[in-house]
């Protein structure tokens, strides 16, 4: 079993070089910033006119705010950030930074296409006070995505960016899985100290800490359906959709866990599977603002193109929460 301190990693304060106000930065005993814990990839909340509701995303982060989650991710996939513009992606950064608790990170999203423009966008976003940048891998060329081109790309991120860089593989939605070994290498860079894996294999997340177990790289499980066994295999927690509608229970599976309360963490597990898999595979982003709304938060519409749920998907949905909303 995992020792306990290998999921608390001493908390230092710090001031943060893009802000002019004192934050709590969490850093470990070697210096690399912790990741430990539960992030929400926070959806983006839009007015029916399709513009982003600001007063609704303060709403939420009131909420959100009162958890004991880790952070949030800015802009990864169920924040709809390949719908926004350069300047919404950016603003929306500087208002989840200024609406966050002062204990929480502020990941942000800024993978582009070009590896010049993810500069950009990450360094933009350090500026309007993002913690680290997630990076997604490229993929519309995605048959020319080879090992070397990937490696290329994220070391010439990584040497650009002022914040630290995790690496971001989410096969299902580009249909790149970042390699193992690819991983491994890149850990070895300075400034990227984490993968955030939403691929689902247990035997490769074990693979990826074993791999670095001699850099400061941590392994963040990409889901909820499956954060106890990557917390098993030595990850540190989790950026998991689920965490936006029910963040008590997924940060109590990790709390759990920390504990060796592992037969209460086992059955928590298991009900978060149905939940989680409505939100994500199943009924993707227009499932979660559904649900959202359902727990009193604001999920709103999606943009276009995505559609509202049908009758049937809502149905769907409304069964996999109902041992939550009894």
């Amino acid at each position: 079993m995992l020792i306990r301190s290998m999921l608390r990693p001493l908390l230092l304060q710090t001031k943060s070089k893009s802000q002019d106000v004192a934050n709590i930065v969490r850093y470990s005993s070697s210096g690399c910033l912790d990741l430990t814990g539960v992030y929400p990839p926070i959806c983006t909340p839009f007015n029916k006119d399709q513009s982003i509701a600001w007063h609704k995303l303060d709403h939420n982060m009131k909420r959100w705010n009162i958890e004991d989650l880790a952070g949030y991710l800015v802009e990864g996939s169920n924040g709809e950030y390949c719908y926004l513009s350069k300047d919404e992606r950016i603003e929306l950064v500087g208002a989840v930074k200024s609406h966050a608790s002062s204990d929480k990170l502020v990941l942000a999203g800024s993978g582009c296409e070009s590896t010049l423009h993810t500069i950009e966008m990450t360094n933009l976003m350090a500026q309007a006070g993002a913690d680290a940048a997630v990076v997604i891998t490229p993929c519309y060329f995605k048959n020319k995505m080879s090992s070397a081109a990937l490696e290329k790309h994220f070391l010439a991120v990584a040497d650009a960016s002022t914040i630290p860089v995790i690496l971001y593989s989410v096969p299902a939605n580009t249909g790149i899985d970042l390699a193992v070994d690819v991983v491994i290498q890149l850990a070895k860079h300075p400034n990227i100290v984490g993968i955030k894996d939403s691929g689902g294999d247990i035997t490769k997340l074990g693979s990826l800490v074993h791999g670095t177990k001699d850099q400061d790289f941590q392994v963040l499980a990409g889901s909820a359906s499956f954060l106890l066994p990557a917390l098993v295999v030595g990850a540190v927690g989790g950026i998991c959709a689920l965490a936006n509608v029910l963040p008590a229970q997924v940060c109590e599976l990790q709390k759990l866990f920390s504990e060796s309360r592992l037969e209460e963490a086992r059955l928590l597990q298991h009900a978060l599977i149905a939940p989680n898999s409505a939100v994500t595979k199943q009924l993707g982003v227009p499932g979660l603002k559904l649900s959202l709304d359902w727990f009193g938060l604001y999920g709103g519409p999606c943009r276009s193109p995505l559609l509202p749920l049908t009758d049937h998907e809502e149905n769907q949905l409304n069964k996999a929460f109902e041992t939550f909303r009894k």
